[in-house]
């Protein structure tokens, strides 16, 4: 292939030049163009290697259509297409696929095989005797292009929901008309494109419209579209439609400008979305150098580079001759090949008419190609036009159905989809809009060029997928005739392709072999998106902590300056453990100290949302496993929430204020979704007159003071409240006021000591804090971080969820059954509580686990083993897993099949390998009695 450089191109500016790599090697470019259009300047042939065969492929297409030139971009996107990437000084360009370079490829040798490896040959052939003795080396091999370890994205991607009374597909003729003619009828117009610039064709096919040359006319409507309001977005894909007309549009990002995600919900949908020219089935039609027609006359006008010095133009259709003709005028060498017998022939052009091509012959890249009547016409380019398939992929999505159409042998879209309308090439009418009577359009002209079965040479149906004529036969042979088994038989039109050049092909000649008609063979289904987009674009600003923001305590300086480590706990900033040397000591000192003294506790992201009204009881009664209504204002209960399946989502105390006031406090990780899930049940089954509900967490810091001298830490703070244990007993609540602001003082513990939580508005919890620091000297008082605190939880057996149960647990695995058996109102999962499942004697249940073989403390994810005759089997896990300083000795609890008929058994667990031995115990390894949460 001889491509050369031009005078001209309106897509490129010749006094900016650029130069980037190419397997190594320095390619020239100019600004504007495309890397694919600056390789073909270049010389560079082969651009790439197959999928299957690794054989040689060169440039097919100039655009999204382009199945063979992908290439992979240091520190950008792997697998882009060479024809949408523009070019760039710097850029570090690799084909894909191919050891070292495309140019030589060490695994070109696989093509040799060929006739071993058809299509689904490694369903045959890898399952015996093992399908994973092969599956490491084949899953290296797999895939085309490699990501760049060096990769970074852009942090974020724009998301915009933007609504409109038009919004138009495609930027050619029709588009432009379609969306003018909205604008002019005063409707709000969208326009997209994925173009660089809006005209589509005219940008590179000579036409004339309202007197002007088609690129002028095309940036005059532009320039009135974007004047008068509307909105033109070029480099814009519409990648999808969606329920109820929601188009979604992916916008390439430019000059530090990030991807946008654009979500259009349009009351109606004009698609102009052209169509694509489709390959000629002869032998060897995949050497580089064989290109779409169409693609050479892009590249010729738009960036000034002619596909060949002596090139075959070979068509069904008459759409090609404008390529041949401006081919011509360069001073190359042109032959068209001109499938059609009665036609008139252009002046100035050497015609073969009434002939086909065979096939195709050269080393590496195309040089002479055979015709039917025997004759060999040599060539450095063949252009194919194999006439055109309209761009129906967004009318399929939209559920819209296909119609065969004889006279252009296409699928065109048949009946109308409410909202969605279809014009231009799209439609099957390759002419320039009616309205246009000064633009002169060739006349199509198309007959049939189908791919034959039986033929010796291979004929590629699927350039992206290595899908041959012969892999199409082999499907029809083994009986796979549904074009559906066909796709995925054969790979036919998959992957990013979705058919764009290779769909109506592949069923013609299903058709052929099975004696049917196209249309009786039907299409495959086209899905989104049409075109790869960008997994930055999808998150959009939900990346790192836009993602999952990461909240943080009112009190996080003070903490600091505590010394606290700080770390990540179910999304909020808290701390782990207070000041420096080695964390298991510092942790271990925390929780002694908080055994003998007195310790401070920030608990501020525990739930605080508030249920109000008349039916809040009733409310929480369904809403909790246990029953809620019979708490006295004043008063505390620990209960749980469980999921529809009856299993453990969430747990916490439940404080009632007053009659008609509770305060559900549950896990801070679940504070966003127990929130979620009262909201749900409200609307489904309560009058939401009768209960309100308010997510009070972030207006409430909470500090918890718990030890033995916690009682005279709280008292001398100066709260005005009753903290006598007459009035305030454990698990009651009590208002108060500190320094003249309201605060509610409960009495509640998760460490097994008296504890009293301080709950008062944020912007004062620093002065609280200081308060209690100050005071607390004389008593010796300690910051209490999370990890010291899940030492003194799990010393009583506490749980917490998500570490002490999974997703499996119940009630009942806790030895809580009385609510089962005794609540009469109805409540979340309570049916799914009396199934067979649920009632299995063998389940996973909550007990203690002590180390029996002197060892030290289990490893937390432990499982406990049965021994069988077929081998081991998991009876469970441990949970928690720790050094009790109190105890001086290892404590752990855990999911154990019947666990708790089991106690004082001895058990093996093994963790990587090693086998240990622990005692089921009791869970709770101190204080059993609970006498230090009265003391």
């Amino acid at each position: 292939m001889t491509a050369w450089r031009t005078k001209g191109g309106t897509a490129i500016d010749t006094t900016r030049p650029l130069r980037f790599t190419f397997d190594g090697k320095a390619v020239e470019g100019f600004a504007g163009d495309t890397v694919a259009s600056a390789l073909l300047a270049g010389g560079v042939s082969v651009l790439g290697r197959s999928f299957k065969y690794h054989r040689p492929r060169g440039l097919w297409g100039a655009g999204v259509e382009e199945p063979n030139a992908l290439v992979d971009v240091a520190g950008a996107m792997p697998n882009t297409r060479a024809t949408q990437l523009l070019a760039a000084d710097g850029l570090i360009v690799r084909s894909v696929n191919a050891e070292p370079s495309a140019e030589k490829d060490r695994h070109a040798f696989l093509d040799a095989f060929s006739r071993f490896i058809p299509a689904a040959f490694y369903y045959k052939t890898f399952m015996f005797p093992d399908w994973h003795l092969f599956e490491p080396r084949i899953r290296q091999m797999a895939g085309l292009g490699r990501l760049d370890a060096t990769l970074r994205e852009p942090s974020f991607a724009e998301q915009i929901n933007h609504h409109c009374d038009v919004l138009v597909v495609g930027a050619g003729p029709a588009g432009l008309a379609a969306a003018r003619k909205a604008l002019r009828a005063g409707q709000r117009v969208v326009l997209c494109d994925d173009g660089r610039q809006v005209g589509g064709s005219l940008l590179h096919r000579a036409a004339i419209l309202e007197g002007k040359p088609g690129a002028e006319w095309a940036a005059d409507v532009a320039a009135e579209l974007r004047q008068a309001g509307a909105l033109v977005l070029t480099d814009t894909t519409a990648f999808g439609i969606y329920d109820h007309r929601l188009v979604a549009l992916s916008q390439k990002g430019a000059d530090g400008v990030p991807e946008r995600l654009w979500r259009v919900r349009a009351k109606s949908i004009v698609l102009a979305t052209g169509a694509i020219e489709r390959p000629l089935p002869f032998g060897n039609n995949d050497l580089p150098g064989i290109m779409s027609a169409e693609a050479a006359l892009v590249y010729l006008r738009r960036f000034g580079v002619a596909a060949g010095r002596k090139v075959v133009v070979a068509t069904n259709n008459g759409l090609a001759y404008e390529t041949a003709e401006a081919l011509a005028a360069t001073g190359a060498e042109v032959t068209v090949v001109d499938y059609r017998d009665d036609i008139p022939v252009p002046t100035g052009l050497r015609v073969l008419k009434g002939l086909t091509v065979i096939s195709a012959s050269g080393r590496e890249v195309v040089s002479a190609v055979r015709l039917s009547d025997g004759s060999v016409l040599e060539a450095d380019a063949v252009l194919a036009s194999g006439g055109f398939t309209p761009t129906v992929h967004l009318y399929c999505q939209a559920q819209g159905k296909l119609d065969w159409r004889d006279d252009i042998l296409a699928f065109v879209p048949g009946r109308p989809v409410e909202g969605v309308a279809v014009v231009g090439a799209a439609a099957g009418d390759f002419g320039l809009p009616a309205e246009f009577a000064d633009g002169a359009t060739r006349h199509f002209g198309i007959v049939a060029a189908w791919p034959k079965p039986r033929v010796k040479d291979r004929v590629w149906i699927d350039l992206q997928n290595d899908v041959t004529a012969k892999d199409v036969e082999l499907a029809v042979r083994e009986n796979f005739v549904s074009v559906e088994h066909l796709k995925r038989y054969t790979t036919l039109g998959m992957a990013t392709d979705q058919g764009k050049t290779s769909n109506v092909n592949g069923l013609a000649l299903m058709a052929e072999i099975t004696g049917r008609r196209i249309p009786e063979i039907g299409t495959t289904t086209y899905r989104p998106p049409f075109t790869p987009v960008p997994l930055v674009s999808f998150a959009g600003v939900r990346s790192g902590t836009r993602m999952n923001p990461l909240r943080r305590l009112p009190l996080e300086r003070e903490h600091r300056a505590h010394g606290a480590v700080l770390r990540d706990y179910g999304g909020w900033l808290r701390p782990a453990f207070y000041g420096e040397g080695s964390p298991e000591a510092r942790i271990q000192l925390e929780a002694k100290a908080s055994r003998t003294g007195v310790a401070l506790f920030d608990g501020s992201p525990l739930g605080k949302i508030e249920v109000i009204g008349p039916d809040a009881a009733a409310f929480l009664d369904f809403i909790y496993y246990n029953t809620v209504s019979t708490l006295a204002p004043g008063r505390c209960r620990y209960g749980f929430i469980l999921t529809e399946g009856g299993n453990i989502y969430d747990d916490g105390v439940l404080v009632r204020l007053e009659e008609n006031r509770f305060v559900v406090s549950c896990s801070s990780s679940h504070v966003a979704g127990v929130h979620a899930l009262l909201e749900e049940w409200r609307q489904d089954r309560f009058d939401r007159r009768r209960v309100f509900i308010h997510n009070a967490t972030a207006e409430m810091a909470t500090l918890t003071v718990t030890g033995p001298r916690a009682s005279a830490l709280v008292a001398a703070i100066g709260l005005d409240a009753a903290l006598d244990d007459a009035s305030l007993p454990h698990m009651a609540v009590v208002p108060g006021t500190f320094e003249g602001i309201p605060v509610r003082i409960a009495r509640v513990s998760f460490t097994g000591e008296r504890s009293y939580e301080i709950s008062v508005p944020a912007d004062h919890a620093a002065a609280l804090w200081s308060r209690l620091w100050r005071e607390g000297e004389v008593f010796g008082v300690t910051p209490l971080g999370l990890e010291a605190l899940m030492i003194l939880r799990a010393e009583k057996g506490y749980i917490v969820i998500g570490k002490d149960t999974d997703g499996t647990s119940r009630p009942m695995d806790f030895g809580l059954t009385a609510p089962l058996e005794r609540k009469k109102t109805e409540f979340i999962g309570r049916r799914s509580l009396i199934t067979e499942d649920a009632m299995r004697p063998d389940r996973r249940q909550f007990v203690g686990l002590e180390a029996a073989d002197g060892k030290g403390h289990l490893p937390t994810g432990a499982h406990g083993i049965e021994r069988g005759a077929c081998g081991l089997r998991s009876t469970g896990y441990v949970t928690s897993s720790y050094f009790s300083p109190t105890l001086q000795k290892p404590i752990a609890l855990g999911l154990i099949e019947r666990g708790l008929a089991r106690m004082g058994d001895v058990i093996e667990l093994q963790h990587l390998r090693e086998v240990r031995h622990a005692r089921i115990v009791a869970p709770c390894a101190f204080d059993p009695e609970g006498t230090r949460l009265h003391a």
